[in-house]
């Protein structure tokens, strides 16, 4: 495995953890992990590039070593955070970023709210979720409600062995040597022994506001990068699925410079499943893109 070094920043009143690869002088990578997973989960797909990088990837606040928000999450933190971040390891120039599930999202979005600051952009099942309408506003409000009165919990463990067979059980595609190496990233052991996950359990805290794909598709067609997205061919966790073929050609649509790519034999965590063959994949989409649409 490649070396990764940690990290800590104090951004916007929380100790962030950013993880990196390669020599600071070679051009920066950054990667964006999705929800419940963590920096280190890139380890497989950063083993499989081939260029020189730097490679640059935070653990989201509430997510693996970053600091946990007293006030809980919100989304647009996410894009402020990332501001933040490339304030400090790319003031001024343009990035290449690639994100995965909603760090896809994420990605794609500020993409479009900061044009000026991205070069190319890559998202890996990470291209919105499933369709609202205002009738679901009363359930959803009502479901958060209750979930305040009683908080989302993670289960301890009794072993990390438990948590890599959770993780294969879940993802049957996942090697032994993968699943060990990230249980350990993903959790972490009490003074009692147990081990229990990193993350803040109140991710799992219902989102009050629904997901509005109209003001998602306005931040899209501010994208001035080339954008790739790259579709899972066995998943069954991303939004798009509920989609007719109509509706998924206008998310596509949004883009002024798209490309996407179908990537078989891999669930919805493709870092995992095929991190030689994404990356692969990444790495010419970034050498075919090499400069940026003016």
């Amino acid at each position: 495995m490649k070396h990764s070094q940690s990290h800590f920043h104090d951004i916007r009143g929380l100790r962030y953890h950013v993880r990196t690869w390669g020599d600071p002088d070679q051009p920066a990578l950054i990667l964006l992990h999705g929800w419940m997973d963590v920096s280190a989960s890139f380890q497989f797909l950063v083993d499989g590039l081939r260029g020189g990088w730097q490679v640059i990837a935070p653990d989201w606040r509430g997510f693996g070593l970053s600091g946990w928000a007293d006030d809980g999450y919100w989304f647009p933190d996410y894009y402020a955070d990332l501001d933040a971040l490339l304030d400090i390891y790319a003031p001024g120039a343009p990035v290449d970023l690639v994100g995965h599930s909603l760090g896809g999202l994420i990605a794609c979005t500020y993409a479009g709210i900061r044009p000026e600051r991205v070069a190319r952009v890559a998202s890996l099942e990470g291209f919105g979720l499933s369709r609202t309408v205002p009738d679901q506003a009363p359930g959803r409000i009502r479901q958060w409600l209750d979930e305040l009165r009683d908080p989302p919990r993670f289960r301890p463990y009794p072993s990390y062995g438990e948590v890599a067979e959770r993780l294969k059980r879940k993802n049957p595609r996942l090697k032994d040597e993968q699943a060990a190496f990230l249980a350990r990233q993903w959790a972490k052991e009490t003074e009692s022994g147990e081990v229990v996950l990193r993350s803040d359990p109140r991710h799992k805290t219902v989102n009050p506001y629904l997901f509005r794909l109209d003001e998602i598709l306005g931040c899209w067609r501010q994208v001035t990068a080339p954008a790739l997205w790259v579709f899972a061919r066995d998943s069954k966790r991303a939004g798009y699925l509920k989609d007719t073929p109509a509706q998924l050609a206008e998310r596509k649509a949004a883009f002024r410079n798209f490309r996407e790519v179908w990537l078989d034999d891999c669930g919805h965590m493709m870092h995992h499943d095929q991190p030689e063959r994404l990356a692969q994949i990444i790495e010419s989409f970034l050498k075919n893109n090499a400069e940026k649409p003016r």
